[in-house]
């Protein structure tokens, strides 16, 4: 059997990543709360502007 899921592991270090990072610039609960937010929707903008800048 062949297993194609490399993607979602790539996804899933680029949300580690993005939470790590967001949560270090974090200087209240609140901007903690947001970065866990932004954290789970930046790698899809991420994805989203490297398929836009593809695009012929």
């Amino acid at each position: 059997m062949k297993s194609n899921a490399g993607g979602g592991a790539i996804y899933g270090i680029g949300i580690f990543g993005a939470l790590v990072y967001f949560l270090q610039h974090a200087h209240s609960f609140g901007a903690a709360i947001v970065g866990i937010v932004e954290s789970f929707l930046w790698p899809g903008v991420l994805v989203y502007k490297a398929l836009e800048l593809l695009k012929l």
